[in-house]
């Protein structure tokens, strides 16, 4: 069954690792990037619970493992679009870093404050 992109003007195909999304990659690889934003943005506040980066962490890993799953799973991708996949793992591993450093500090800092 062929589903097309549900962003509003967007024609392109959604590959069948991305159906439940209904996103096709392009726009799957943008919101990935938004959302790693969001949570860097987030996280630079300084106010996450623990639960919050566990959530992040959570998140991250899911969508890497779909990403994974949608490069090497056959679909026809083009170099473009390769290049683009290539760039959000580096963008979801980045924010995965920052995260993991800002809980160390933050942790830290509890157990000094505390």
């Amino acid at each position: 069954m062929y589903v097309n992109c549900e962003v509003v003007g967007c024609k392109a195909r959604v590959p069948q690792e991305l159906e439940a999304e209904k996103r096709c990659v392009l726009h799957f690889t943008l919101e990935l990037e938004q959302a790693c934003m969001l949570m860097r943005r987030e996280t630079a506040v300084g106010a996450c619970t623990r639960e919050r980066f566990s959530e992040m962490r959570q998140y991250i890993v899911e969508h890497g493992a779909q990403l994974a799953r949608l490069a090497t799973g056959g679909t026809g991708l083009t170099d473009e679009t390769k290049a683009r996949v290539l760039s959000t793992f580096l963008t979801l591993m980045n924010s995965r870093e920052n995260i993991e450093r800002i809980a160390a500090r933050q942790d830290a800092e509890r157990r000094i404050a505390g």
